[in-house]
């Protein structure tokens, strides 16, 4: 039998295929993040399943322990508390051991919380970069940003409500007219999506927020025809001695064209 991984819901306990239910019901054994979390989802639904954890801590050793009943033919299914088990979620070792021992595995796919927020803030979607969990660290959020700077797709990423005020806010300072958009509690009663620049994201979450949070990083713009020139014109300001920042308030408020484009531009 192959390794079933199933999407469970990210928010909204109707959200599950009737193709993952009927996996659930008939696997042998279950494995789960959290074994009261994926109980809840069984017992909405009127399933009584075994259940194992399978999480960050013990991924290793539940990996090399169920391998080889996978082996000998047992029915196994694979979820996490919410999404797609191996997008930032255990998953990708048992997966990867799985298909090297020659095991199948199938994939039941369902609710995402990267496209769900991708779709809901009405940026581009025919190109995106999922980012998983921003960094923690003041200095490696600022290089992430140096380095998406140009990129002309979408960015989604997860954050921890605790930590949001101070992502958005190196965001802000390092691309202050990014337009982002801040997904919160998805499918939940409490669902809320809020879209401005980086900057006003920063000043309104700046004490955090509660529930689950995703956000999406709106395409930087990519300057063609005469934002070029305007780019050229900073780049000569620069040059004549004025700070790149002072350089593109300039050029900005004579073309129109964003200060953030033109700052990253002429770099």
């Amino acid at each position: 039998m192959p390794l079933a991984v199933c999407a469970t819901p990210i928010g909204n306990l109707e959200d599950v295929t009737l193709r993952v239910l009927r996996e659930l019901e008939e696997a042998d054994l279950v494995l789960c993040e959290d074994t009261r979390h994926t109980r809840r989802l069984l017992e909405r639904h009127g399933i009584d399943a075994r259940l194992l954890s399978y999480h960050e801590h013990n991924e290793a050793q539940r990996t090399a322990s169920v391998l080889p009943r996978l082996e000998a033919g047992e029915r196994i299914a694979l979820v996490s508390d919410a999404g797609l088990p191996g997008v930032s979620d255990p998953g990708v070792r048992l997966v990867a051991a799985a298909r090297e021992a020659g095991v199948p595995v199938t994939v039941l796919p369902g609710p995402s919380a990267v496209e769900t927020a991708l779709v809901a803030s009405g940026f581009g979607t025919d190109l995106f970069q999922f980012l998983g969990y921003l960094p923690r660290g003041s200095g490696e959020r600022r290089a992430l940003w140096d380095e998406v700077a140009r990129r002309p797709w979408t960015l989604v990423a997860f954050e921890s409500p605790q930590r949001l005020g101070s992502s958005l806010a190196s965001l802000a300072q390092a691309l202050p007219d990014r337009p982002v958009a801040v997904c919160r509690e998805l499918t939940k009663r409490y669902e809320e999506i809020v879209s401005g620049t980086a900057t006003e994201l920063a000043e309104r979450f700046s004490e955090g927020a509660k529930g689950e949070i995703t956000i999406v990083i709106g395409p930087a713009e990519v300057a063609t025809g005469d934002d070029a020139l305007a780019v050229d014109a900073v780049a000569e300001l620069v040059g004549s001695g004025l700070s790149r920042r002072s350089a593109a308030d300039v050029v900005s408020r004579l073309t129109g064209v964003s200060r953030n484009r033109l700052y990253r531009g002429s770099l």
